[in-house]
């Protein structure tokens, strides 16, 4: 049995790789702000136990008490692998730092980049007595690697998950524990509906991301999570690695 912990699963890619991984051979515990029952009702019907966790993962005082009661509902003596996605995120405030409102740049920062990091210390502690392999992978973003006018908070924090994925990748070398980094490109989700409802003055590529809506250059969800999961099934993928989907597009 493979049992994995997903963040961001109400909608996007969170919900596309978890409805990949539904099969009687998983487990998974999904978290959300609100439930997803198409989910839920996929589970049931493929015979797949899935434990869903409505939580506001900006409440970072109450993760560790989360991780621990999704890991106290793991069979230990069943369990072969277990994996933690990092998924949730929100690409807003989409404004130029000066005209940005305070509490969104700590709610970006603190749901991109100090919840995941809380996630991955707390799934070590609680974890690190079960004898197999544990995979973490943190969902980033290309604009880690790149300015963005308008996206000050987004990108340093996804920039920070990457060093986040490097650093953890160390300490945890020669151990169970495997760590990496993963951009799923330009996806067709709703974030991408924020970004192209944004207004040139705030978001100057704002244009060239229309452009990619209007000519079909989006990532289907499901194709991106396929990928992912095979990536990870496939064991291709090393500790510490920062990874991009177009080095996987054919």
């Amino acid at each position: 049995m493979n049992f994995f912990i997903i963040t961001g699963t109400s909608k996007g890619l969170g919900e596309a790789i978890a409805k990949k991984l539904v099969s009687p051979d998983n487990q998974l515990a999904c978290i959300s702000r609100t439930k997803n029952l198409d989910l839920i009702d996929l589970a049931d019907h493929k015979n797949c136990v899935l434990d869903y966790y409505e939580f506001d993962l900006t409440r970072i005082e109450e993760i560790k008490s989360l991780i621990k009661q999704i890991v106290d509902k793991i069979d230990k003596n069943k369990v072969e692998k277990i994996t933690l996605i990092n998924n949730a995120g929100t690409v807003e405030p989409i404004k130029p730092m000066g005209r940005s409102d305070d509490l969104d740049i700590s709610r970006n920062i603190t749901l991109n980049l100090i919840a995941p990091s809380i996630m991955i210390n707390n799934f070590i502690k609680y974890t690190r007595d079960i004898p197999v392999k544990k995979d973490i992978v943190n969902i980033s973003s290309g604009a880690a690697k790149r300015a963005v006018f308008g996206w000050a908070p987004y990108c340093s924090s996804k920039a920070g998950i990457n060093l986040l994925t490097e650093t953890s990748a160390l300490e945890l070398e020669d151990t169970e524990y495997s760590v990496y980094s993963f951009s799923p490109g330009v996806v067709d989700t709703s974030m991408q509906k924020r970004i192209r409802n944004s207004s040139e003055e705030d978001f100057v590529e704002l244009n060239r991301f229309i452009g990619l809506k209007e000519e079909g250059k989006l990532l289907k969800p499901s194709y991106v999570a396929e990928k992912l999961i095979e990536l990870l099934e496939n064991n291709e993928l090393k500790n510490g690695g920062i990874y991009h989907m177009h080095e996987f597009v054919n």
